[in-house]
């Protein structure tokens, strides 16, 4: 065997969607080979539980093909705005362009009742056939055959317009036939719907987080990603600026908004920069000891049932994004009640990433311990590689947890300088005396820790919470990554401190999509050196006073890439008007 030849085999595998040559067949011979590649796969207990239904009749392509159409159609009437724009660009199938079908079955029976390997992993027989798939898949890839998978449909109905008998499972439809030329990246990687995640992402040593190629010493992800972060692009943020200066506008007359342009081309490193969609908000959830020293007159169990809510669908964060076009996403890093049974399936658009079941009261003793606060920063660096590597060019940050903010007020207290008086407030909106208490609670914290704001990770043990640590980790992912971080209030504030402790370029990466009621965002955004876009009064968090900022970024990049410039449009500008004067 040539192994460089099976590895370009490999790497140049495509899910063909588009391209397959309309009128062209697969020579029965080469089928017959890809078939018996298909055959030779591995199968726990050689039970060989697969059997390939290949299609050819017309009619019938078309009844799948009307039933896959219906399904992506339900599909896009549940995705945010942005999303479904760009769907409806992708072709996702090719049922009659290809010159064949293949359905791979899987027959969960075979191999009688003592199959090895199958009594204590029943689904085995289902991953076996993946495996025949695969092999499939390289063997036509070989032989110069496009081979699609269509995942769009009602498995159970698939298997009734097939015919199948009803213990058979449809595990692939394959669209298959020659092609006039394979991608040099995947369509969707192309189409700007997904990114391939890097390897070095995806190997573990001995301990699950321990990341890094074989032959490397397993990376630190946060001293690594810290490295990564460099300032936004000089260059671009000038090209910037002197085509907003050229556009047919009088200059500066976008106020604001041409600052924001420039940013953007600064993050991007080019001018024009995309414009910042899709977007999605993190919102990051934990709960906090310090709750029970009375600094909130809602209960802990709040945090769990908002919780419950985002994911529902019925918080206000849920409401603006789906009128703005952007994913929700909610992390569970550390709230304290369960939010389903061990053993129960995965919450769709919930995260379990729970580090802790809530912080230590920060009055007693540290809130977090350093390890806890360093992989809750971990946290929201993954979240923030997997947001981007699924599409989204905008992340904004969201979180819930009741008393997180009498931690952020001691947060940023401690990287500021600041007196607790003048950045601790209200929150879900206590009364004068709760105010008074909360203040005198943040102090105490304070004085019994001494925080060193040169060991941002002691701080955030110091005080917590976990959802402001993974915040952190959000903005300096984001940064690495180079991709605008839109932030919300007084715990985005102050979880932006601590990442610019961390990495000082970071917060070039940040916009401040709103100012707070509360008073220590003022404080946190003037260390900072941020300007607010919007001044609303709000104090809600979850995201949403970021998120109506969105597209005043989402405009600011639209105007730089589509507003003419004087020359191009033919318009003399008010300095080529007074060379024109006698």
């Amino acid at each position: 065997m040539d192994p460089d030849a099976f590895y370009e085999v490999v790497h140049s595998r495509r899910d063909v969607r588009s391209g397959f040559r309309p009128g062209a067949a697969v020579d029965d011979a080469v089928l017959r080979r890809v078939l018996d590649a298909a055959h030779a796969a591995p199968s726990v207990g050689f039970s060989q539980p697969w059997d390939f239904l290949v299609v050819r009749d017309r009619a019938l392509r078309e009844r799948v093909q009307a039933h896959v159409a219906a399904s992506r159609a339900a599909y896009a009437a549940t995705l945010p705005g942005a999303r479904a724009a760009a769907f409806r660009d992708l072709k996702v199938e090719a049922i009659l362009d290809a010159a064949l079908n293949i359905a791979v079955t899987c027959d969960p029976t075979r191999g009688g009742r003592h199959t090895l390997g199958r009594h204590t992993q029943p689904r085995m027989a289902p991953y076996s056939t993946v495996g025949a798939v695969q092999n499939l898949w390289l063997a036509a890839r070989a032989e110069g055959l496009g081979v699609g998978w269509v995942s769009f449909g009602d498995e159970r109905l698939l298997a009734g317009l097939l015919g199948l008998p009803p213990h058979l499972e449809v595990v692939a439809y394959l669209c298959v036939g020659p092609v006039t030329d394979f991608a040099p990246e995947p369509e969707l990687a192309t189409a700007g719907w997904a990114q391939r995640r890097p390897l070095r992402w995806a190997v573990h040593h001995d301990t699950y987080g321990r990341r890094g190629l074989p032959g490397e010493e397993p990376m630190d992800l946060l001293d690594e990603t810290v490295a990564a972060i460099v300032a936004p692009d000089g260059a671009a943020r000038a090209a910037a600026t002197e085509r907003l200066d050229r556009m047919t506008k009088p200059r500066g007359s976008l106020g604001r908004v041409e600052d924001v342009a420039v940013t953007l081309a600064g993050i991007a490193g080019s001018c024009p920069p995309a414009v910042p969609e899709p977007a999605a908000v993190a919102v990051f959830a934990a709960d906090h000891g310090v709750h029970a020293q009375g600094v909130s007159p809602w209960p802990q169990e709040v945090t769990a049932q908002m919780v419950g809510n985002f994911v529902a669908g019925g918080a206000v964060v849920n409401a603006f994004a789906r009128r703005l076009g952007a994913e929700v996403c909610v992390v569970d890093v550390g709230v304290a009640a369960p939010l389903a049974a061990p053993d129960a399936a995965p919450v769709p658009g919930l995260l379990p990433r729970r580090i802790a079941d809530g912080t230590a009261d920060m009055t007693a003793g540290p809130a977090l311990t350093r390890e806890q606060a360093r992989a809750a920063v971990e946290v929201g660096i993954e979240t923030a590689r997997d947001l981007v590597a699924a599409g989204n060019r905008c992340l904004v940050t969201g979180d819930m947890g009741i008393a997180n903010t009498t931690a952020a007020a001691a947060l940023i207290c401690a990287f500021t300088g600041s007196e607790p008086g003048a950045a601790t407030g209200r929150g879900t909106g206590i009364d004068d005396a709760t105010l008074a208490h909360k203040t005198a609670v943040v102090a105490a914290a304070l004085a019994r820790h001494d925080p060193d704001p040169a060991d941002p990770v002691g701080v955030l043990a110091a005080f917590g919470g976990l959802e402001h640590a993974a915040l952190a980790g959000f903005v300096l992912g984001a940064a690495a990554l180079r991709v605008p971080v839109l932030l919300d209030g007084v715990n985005a504030g102050a979880a932006a401190l601590v990442a610019a402790a961390l990495a000082p370029a970071a917060t070039g990466y940040c916009v401040a999509g709103h100012r707070s009621a509360e008073p220590g965002h003022a404080v946190a955004l003037a260390q900072l050196r941020l300007e607010p876009l919007l001044d609303l009064g709000m104090r809600l968090g979850e995201g949403s006073g970021a998120l109506l900022a969105l597209p005043v970024l989402q405009a600011a990049a639209q105007a730089l890439q589509d507003v003419a410039t004087f020359d191009a449009a033919g318009v003399a500008d008010k300095e080529g008007a007074e060379q024109l004067r006698p």
